[in-house]
């Protein structure tokens, strides 16, 4: 079917008509994050005053809190990342009694959402003694990672390729192998994707460190933007450079892997 010349230009309006507006608020964050500061700042400096940057840096203690949140994000993607391919892998390959029922509990913590759990989760974890330490900002965003990583990577699997599989059991492969070293070379869009959305919601996560850590020990990137925020609250010029190192590492990872992660969605949008 062909488009017509009309068509294609109303489609191409539409396409940048979007594109500015999910532009235009980190346009604006950037721009005030590079303003003057104060007014001896727009008289010394260029137009452009990257030291924000590093005042924010400095002033906010974001290398504490980065450093944090790196830790847990780290915690957190390795722990899911195995337990969602494994548990989507018995889900996706198999039929077993309960399967269904099973899979559907996993379901739920995807549907119950934190602020729900989050009190009775902090009274158990402090009478494991765990509050205050990194366990207890990790753990529970391990267990919601899994029940969202099971969900997708059993979309997958249950739409891979069976003689691959059929295959390698053939050759002699058990389960161990036929999971790490046949399909999880050919999933890697679906994986890259997985862990990408999984880094992006720990990174930015806000209630869980906030009361899983209630002396403050261990605040995160966004918890130390919110501390940041309430010191400065007049001044957006250092706040909007806290915002933008706080996001930064998260648009480093999309852009290293932007590929992946579109052939990933792609994908899954296909499967049933």
């Amino acid at each position: 079917m062909r488009v017509s010349a009309a068509e294609r230009a109303a489609n191409y309006a539409i396409l940048v008509l979007f594109a500015l507006v999910a532009l235009a608020p980190i346009v604006t964050i950037l721009a005030t994050a590079l303003s003057p500061e104060t007014p001896a700042d727009a008289q010394a400096g260029g137009p452009l005053h990257w030291e924000n940057f590093g005042r924010a840096w400095e002033q906010g203690r974001f290398s504490e809190y980065m450093r944090n949140s790196v830790v847990v994000a780290l915690i957190v993607v390795s722990l899911a990342t195995v337990l969602s391919l494994m548990a989507g892998y018995a889900f996706g390959a198999f039929e077993f009694r309960g399967s269904q029922v099973l899979f559907y509990l996993f379901l739920v913590g995807i549907m119950v959402p934190s602020e729900a759990i989050v009190v009775p989760l902090f009274f158990d974890l402090q009478f494991l003694g765990l509050t205050n330490t990194v366990w207890a900002i990790a753990l529970p965003q391990v267990a919601q990672s899994v029940a969202f990583g099971t969900y997708w990577m059993r979309a997958y699997f249950r739409g891979a390729n069976r003689s691959i599989i059929e295959a390698a059991r053939l050759d002699g492969a058990g389960h161990h192998r036929v999971l790490w070293q046949v399909l999880v070379p050919v999933a890697r869009p679906a994986l890259v994707t997985m862990v990408l959305l999984m880094f992006m919601w720990t990174w930015n996560e806000f209630l869980i460190p906030l009361v899983m850590s209630p002396n403050a020990q261990l605040r995160t990137a966004p918890l130390g933007l919110a501390l940041f925020q309430g010191q400065y609250v007049q001044g957006t010029t250092l706040l909007a450079a806290g915002a933008v190192l706080v996001a930064l590492p998260v648009v480093i990872l999309y852009l290293f892997l932007q590929r992946h992660f579109i052939a990933g969605m792609l994908e899954g949008a296909v499967r049933e």
